[in-house]
């Protein structure tokens, strides 16, 4: 039988999860390493969860668990050998003509100048598209408002020059 801390726990994972795909789209090259991820940042959630306070609302600390998990994973994984992946394989079935991909060539080439960002860069910028006010940015990361309102700005030139060489 679930406790009722368990059951509570569930219940917001549910609610909020897509918040947990989101930093595992940024932090994940591979399907098998997203779902790695999501697996990772959810017992590290349930770990964490007697010691939620509540002093914030549940998505921000989830943020800031989420990020420091992916963060610490992606640090890790930097020291092993990269090998190729399946999805990296040119061995592609041709799109139909009548299909525009010009949208999602963009939002790929978007991701990809996004993954190039450090760790932090990542987070404001992952907040930043969730719609997150700099307040709510700098309490996630631990930075000032000020500080995220120049990391911002300064990532969004970074960001330009990437994708506009």
């Amino acid at each position: 039988m679930k406790s009722t801390n368990e059951k509570e726990f569930v219940t917001l994972i549910e609610e909020h999860q897509n918040l947990i795909h989101k930093i595992c789209r940024l932090y994940t090259k591979s399907n098998t390493e997203h779902k790695d991820l999501f697996q990772e940042i959810t017992i590290q959630l349930w770990k964490a969860y007697p010691k939620f306070r509540g002093d914030s609302k549940f998505s921000t600390w989830m943020y800031r668990v989420g990020i420091n998990t992916a963060i610490t994973l992606y640090r890790k994984s930097k020291r092993r050998i990269q090998s190729l992946s399946f999805e990296d394989v040119a061995y592609k079935v041709p799109q139909s003509e009548s299909y525009d991909d010009t949208e999602d060539q963009q939002i790929k080439a978007i991701y990809q100048a996004i993954k190039q960002l450090n760790d932090i860069e990542k987070a404001v910028v992952f907040l930043y598209l969730e719609d997150k006010s700099y307040k709510e940015i700098s309490n996630t990361i631990g930075i000032t408002e000020v500080n995220a309102r120049v990391r911002m700005n300064r990532i969004k030139k970074k960001l330009i020059k990437q994708l506009n060489p």
